[in-house]
């Protein structure tokens, strides 16, 4: 063969892997809504970026005629490339190729990919759109998932993780994603569960849809799994790489700054009336962030879930930060299960990988009720007071109105290693309310205009922030209107800050 022939040859069969499971089935991938594999990294990866590794690969099973049923590539895409110029790498499932199952042959291909990015210091985003476990291989394929989850643990808090659903994702193929960073779920098109429609009527004899089950509505906002939702592949795709704009590559460097032109010193007059002055009526908390925040640009996290804590990235002064914050328009803006447990996780991922912490407190307490006891609110409360403790990275906190009782402490107070701790005027730091405070005080013992008078002297003497400011429990009450700038002066002081936990192999967070 020559030289001529031996070019052909390999044209004929990068071609052949290009094309999946033929142009048949990439037509149905097409009519289902969904795009390829290849056309997915395309739109995720800057243009011509892409670098494919393991091009030519084919499964070695020989049982149920499947030595005779081989297509290049086996079924998955991987290689690495480049978002807004930044090293990446990529796995995308073709579900045109024995519906996108795993084989061993593509799951090497998945962990090949994982080491490189370990070794090499950069995120992997995994494109998931599959049946599941390749049936003929058995055991090895589960063995490629478990190779797979194991990669997923040892590489978390080293490197961003990121999967994004782009069609089916069941069984033991959930636990990958589930390991990761960051879920990314496609409307109507993405599906995620353990078990099935049709197994979970045969075992328990509930009727629920795909949709009701595992679809990106009901991850999104009932069981957290899902951290974005997009309409559509394009638009979750241009989330994924909207997200890698405010993180590191890896652990051991600081997130990418990005241009501003929104200035340090900017005033916000409208704050000045933002907080009711009954202490009672709810407020956006999402108007001060955005109002204090770069450019307001804000990527929120989990939006749709557990709405009475928000969380998300922005930035001040071009460098990027995580924000926490207590929502009063909802639930009054109570700590719960579900709040903790959010706010928990993006507090650690945020420790992890260098982002300052920024958190705006205005919380009653936590939320009471049988449910919530009997579902182990205290193990869960626990979780975030755990993450805020546990974070070395620089700690904002400005309290904007309640700060009462245990509560106070979790939200990322002075005692629990906060750095710079803000207050508005309006802030009130107290163990509970004026009203609860003087019902225990007195018993009930008092005439109702005795009372009036206890509850107008305890709201004066502790909710406040003058005696916790007295006590340096808060660094500096300050107008409003000054927020964005007295949060940049903190950053900019706190960004040097070394601060190391003991040696230990890892603490036993309550889970």
């Amino acid at each position: 063969m020559d030289l001529k022939q031996k070019n052909k040859l390999l044209d004929e069969r990068n071609k052949l892997a290009e094309l999946g499971g033929g142009t048949e089935r990439i037509e149905k991938q097409h009519l289902s809504g969904k795009k390829t594999a290849r056309e997915r990294i395309d739109l995720l990866l800057d243009p011509g970026s892409f670098n494919e590794t393991d091009k030519l690969v084919t499964h070695r099973n020989n049982d149920f005629g499947m030595e005779k049923k081989k297509f290049l590539g086996d079924g998955l895409v991987a290689g690495y490339g480049k978002i807004n110029g930044r090293l990446v790498y990529v796995f995308a499932q073709d579900f045109t190729v024995f519906g996108g199952t795993l084989s061993r042959a593509n799951a090497d291909k998945i962990v090949k990919i994982q080491d490189l990015a370990l070794k090499m210091g950069a995120p992997v985003i995994g494109l998931n759109d599959s049946g599941g476990a390749r049936i003929q291989e058995g055991v090895e394929s589960l063995a490629g998932y478990a190779d797979i989850f194991y990669n997923n643990v040892i590489s978390s808090g080293v490197i961003p993780q990121i999967s994004a659903i782009l069609g089916p994702c069941a069984g033991g193929a959930v636990y990958s994603p589930a390991l990761t960073d960051f879920i990314f779920m496609v409307n109507e098109t993405s599906h995620m569960f353990v078990t099935g429609p049709e197994v979970i009527k045969a075992v328990t004899h509930e009727d629920v849809t795909k949709e009701e089950l595992g679809g990106a509505i009901t991850h999104s906002s009932k069981s957290g799994v899902a951290h974005f939702t997009g309409i559509d592949e394009t638009q979750t795709l241009m989330m994924v790489r909207e997200l890698l704009s405010f993180l590191p590559s890896n652990n051991l460097e600081d997130p990418p700054v990005k241009a501003s032109t929104d200035p340090l010193d900017r005033c916000e007059d409208l704050l000045q009336d933002i907080i009711p002055a009954d202490p009672n009526k709810p407020y956006n908390m999402q108007e001060i962030i955005d109002n204090v925040i770069d450019d307001k640009h804000f990527l929120e996290v989990q939006s749709n879930y557990a709405q009475n804590i928000i969380v998300g990235f922005a930035r001040f002064g071009g460098k990027p930060v995580g924000i926490v914050a207590n929502q009063p328009g909802h639930l009054a803006g109570v700590l719960d299960i579900n709040s903790s447990v959010k706010a928990a996780r993006f507090v650690r991922f945020c420790d992890a990988f260098n982002l300052p912490l920024v958190t705006f407190v205005d919380v009653p307490g936590f939320l009471p009720g049988t449910n919530q006891e009997l579902g182990g609110i205290i193990k869960h409360g626990a979780k975030l007071l755990y993450a805020f403790s546990e974070a070395t990275v620089p700690k904002i906190t400005i309290i904007t109105r309640k700060a009462y009782g245990g509560a106070y402490d979790v939200m990322s107070s002075k005692h629990i290693g906060a750095d710079v701790n803000l207050a508005y005027p309006t802030a009130e730091i107290a163990v509970m309310g004026p009203e609860g405070a003087v019902n225990i005080i007195h018993r009930n013992a008092l005439s109702d205009e005795e009372k009036t008078k206890a509850v107008e002297d305890y709201r004066e003497k502790f909710a406040n922030p003058y005696k916790a400011a007295s006590l340096g429990y808060i660094d500096e009450i300050i107008n409003p209107k000054d927020t964005r700038c007295k949060i940049i002066s903190a950053l900019e002081m706190t960004q040097n800050k070394r601060k190391s936990n003991p040696p230990k192999k890892h603490g036993n967070i309550p889970l």
